[in-house]
């Protein structure tokens, strides 16, 4: 059931990311408030579908729910409870689902941080971060999915995490990257959203620094971790 719930939760991210990439977009070309104050609202409905699909993913690695095709390639009933639980990012579709997850709580962020930003340029902000997740989520559910079940026959016990990945860094690495790779993101959206309002004065780039700086902190310690992991792991290679 818990990956069913997970699998639904993707497809309602999808749509709140629709309806963020073009309503609020939309409510500022014709000038309508209304439509505009549903872009963080729909940035935070966005995002709580996406944490619980990462919850649901984390509880079928817990309880060893080897019908799952990712939990059954990237676990096993003997692996430690700190590496099932990691290994939600341990493979590609998981990766995918971080990678989704982090985008969406840096927009409901963004959304609930900029209050002293004008209205427009945080609806148009999050509309671009908005396509962004549309993206993503497109390419998870359709080529990507975490929650795809191995019915009705499926293994007694799981493969294996790759034992390169049965280590700490694998705890704390993946998440401190994804999230500067990610934060980027932000910068990025008030770029386009400057563009689009034709505007491209200091201001967003005031607005914007912030959150360039501290997704640029999360990058560096996130290089500086993956260099100590790669070296003791493999040395000069």
């Amino acid at each position: 059931m818990a990956a069913e719930i997970g699998h639904l939760s993707l497809w309602l991210a999808l749509a709140a990311a629709l309806c963020l990439s073009v309503f609020p977009l939309v409510g500022v070309q014709r000038n309508i408030l209304a439509l505009q104050w549903y872009a963080r609202p729909l940035a935070w409905v966005q995002w709580l579908a996406l944490t619980l699909s990462m919850v649901c993913l984390g509880y079928s690695f817990f309880i060893n729910d080897f019908s799952v095709a990712y939990v059954a390639n990237h676990s096993n009933s003997a692996l430690p409870v700190a590496y099932r639980l990691s290994a939600i990012w341990g493979g590609h579709e998981g990766s995918l689902l971080l990678w989704g997850w982090m985008l969406g709580g840096w927009a409901a962020m963004v959304g609930g941080l900029s209050r002293s930003v004008p209205l427009a340029m945080v609806a148009r902000v999050l509309s671009v971060m908005g396509m962004i997740s549309v993206g993503f989520l497109l390419f998870m559910l359709l080529t990507s999915n975490p929650f795809d079940r191995v019915l009705p026959w499926f293994p007694l016990d799981g493969a294996d995490l790759n034992p390169l990945l049965q280590d700490p860094g694998l705890i704390i690495h993946p998440p401190m990257l994804y999230m500067g790779y990610v934060g980027f993101s932000v910068a990025f959206a008030f770029a386009v959203a400057g563009l689009l309002a034709g505007n491209l004065d200091p201001a967003w780039a005031r607005w914007a620094r912030p959150w360039t700086t501290v997704a640029w902190s999360f990058l560096t310690v996130g290089i500086a971790l993956g260099s100590w992991w790669a070296y003791y792991e493999l040395g000069w290679g």
